[in-house]
């Protein structure tokens, strides 16, 4: 199991995180809610190892493979969407493959082909979640996945993370509440000073 045990995390003189203590489900979904400035991003940059706790222990993720959507969808811009995929993907991967699961989250047509660059906030996003779920991972940390996504995209989107994503342990960050309650999760919230409290 992955665990954070008493983690503190300053940048200057702001404390970002204060003592948190966060047990990941083992093999499932837990969903992080909290608001700006609470260090949500901060946990995900510790369990992708981007980053060092001033404080406390992160324990579990010694030999896990991880992969992550970040906020910023991150993609080479000069790659098609296909492309962009195929970079996290071993060389017995193929194109045709790739093609599949892109379309699965409604991407077709055009989208495949054209460089990343000229394709819309929705469909980068799309791109970067697939990309991510397809990589050969134990651990995903999704960092508000699913923004800018219009209601068909992401009632898509969020079937097809559920499906990629189970048993696997994932952390889910998310603003929203309908989020959570649209995967069943009872989500962890974390107060402004970065500690932990169950969802009421």
């Amino acid at each position: 199991m992955i665990t954070l045990r008493g983690v503190t995390q300053r940048f200057g003189d702001e404390v970002v995180l204060d003592g948190l203590d966060l047990d990941l489900v083992d093999g499932g979904l837990t969903v992080l809610m909290g608001p700006n400035g609470s260090g949500k991003t901060t946990v995900a940059r510790l369990l992708l190892g981007l980053a060092v706790p001033d404080g406390g222990v992160v324990s579990g993720l010694e030999g896990q493979r991880r992969a992550a959507v970040f906020q910023e969808d991150r993609l080479c811009e000069h790659l098609t969407a296909v492309g962009n995929v195929r970079l996290v993907l071993g060389r017995t991967t193929g194109a045709s493959a790739v093609v599949s699961e892109l379309r699965r989250v409604g991407l077709d047509g055009e989208s495949l082909v054209k460089p990343v660059r000229d394709l819309s906030g929705g469909q980068r996003r799309r791109v970067a979640i697939v990309r991510a779920l397809m990589a050969d991972a134990d651990l995903i940390v999704l960092d508000e996945p699913f923004k800018g996504l219009d209601t068909e995209a992401k009632a898509l989107v969020m079937a097809y993370v559920r499906e990629r994503c189970d048993g696997r342990t994932t952390l889910l960050i998310t603003h929203d509440p309908a989020e959570a309650e649209w995967f069943g999760i009872r989500p962890i919230e974390l107060t402004r000073r970065g500690t932990s409290e169950p969802s009421r």
